[in-house]
């Protein structure tokens, strides 16, 4: 069970990034089309700003990420030994360097882990995640976040994120130079083929950034069941999973997090436990319930 669905997470995160690529090409399609009647042209610019944003983000994630979060780094073990130990026997276990330890200061239990590669990667840990969890509680989330550093979900998560900014990025452009003027010449509206072609470009750049919202939501979801069950993989003791999981329900949302970081977390830190029949699609992690049944049946 474990490895079926370790492979079958896999499978799901390939298909979530082709499907995130491809829609970087078509919205540079559309953009190329609209403005400069260059399909070809726009997926170029739109391939360069991409490697771009994915350049500048993936070198300074860490940094980046942690002043967001207002995380403080432990610098040494006797600032934290607690966290500072089980972080070092987690990497250790998972066969990873020891990564930057941080410590947000926040009464919500939660944590993430973050980094361009295993090599320079960092986890941050709650105060509030710090008094709640036993020892195996919070053996178990360290080893979730050593799974993500193992599997290279930070680097995965930072492109994601990098592309997501990379369409935003092109819908302004695209909104902007339409509202400022770059409307289609005349000899574009008396060709029907044309019109259909600027109603679907249009269409496209606006339902862009509704699709990258839910491609990185749905990649982070994957990457959630994937990391659970390779912490039960590294601590051999799934009930010590389960047992963090069980007490993340009842936690309350954190009162200070940047939202463009959710999708780090071990559990959803500004919506946790408000769920509605239509919120799956767009939530940033699998319910914790579903998190939980997954487990019990390994």
């Amino acid at each position: 069970m474990l490895y079926q669905q370790i492979a079958r997470n896999k499978r799901k995160t390939i298909l979530v990034m082709f499907g995130f690529f491809l829609l970087v090409a078509l919205i540079g399609a559309a953009v190329g089309y609209l403005f400069a009647r260059t399909a070809v042209g726009g997926i170029i610019v739109a391939a360069i700003i991409a490697v771009i944003y994915m350049s500048v983000i993936i070198g300074q994630s860490t940094d980046v990420v942690m002043r967001m979060n207002n995380a403080t780094e432990v610098r040494s073990a006797n600032d934290a030994p607690e966290l500072w130990h089980i972080v070092e026997d987690m990497a250790l276990v998972a066969r990873v360097p020891m990564p930057k330890v941080y410590i947000i200061h926040d009464p919500s239990p939660n944590a993430f882990a973050t980094g361009n590669d295993p090599q320079h990667a960092a986890v941050a840990a709650t105060t509030g995640l710090m008094e709640r969890m036993n020892r195996e509680e919070l053996e178990g989330v360290m080893a979730h976040e050593m799974t993500h550093v193992r599997n290279y979900d930070i680097r995965l998560q930072t492109i994601a994120l990098a592309l997501a900014s990379a369409i935003a990025m092109l819908v302004n452009f695209a909104g902007n130079f339409w509202w400022i003027g770059g409307r289609s010449s005349s000899d574009d509206r008396d060709n029907p083929s044309s019109i259909f072609a600027l109603i679907g470009s249009i269409l496209l750049i606006f339902l862009a950034p509704i699709a990258a919202t839910i491609a990185q939501m749905a990649l982070s979801r994957n990457r959630e069941y994937l990391a659970d069950a390779g912490a039960v993989e590294l601590t051999r003791n799934p009930q010590g999973m389960i047992s963090a999981l069980e007490k993340l329900k009842t936690a309350v949302p954190m009162e200070h997090v940047d939202p463009s970081s959710s999708a780090l977390y071990i559990s959803d830190p500004e919506l946790n436990a408000k769920h509605h029949p239509f919120s799956n699609l767009f939530d940033t992690h699998p319910p914790l319930d579903k998190r939980i049944a997954r487990l019990r049946e390994m």
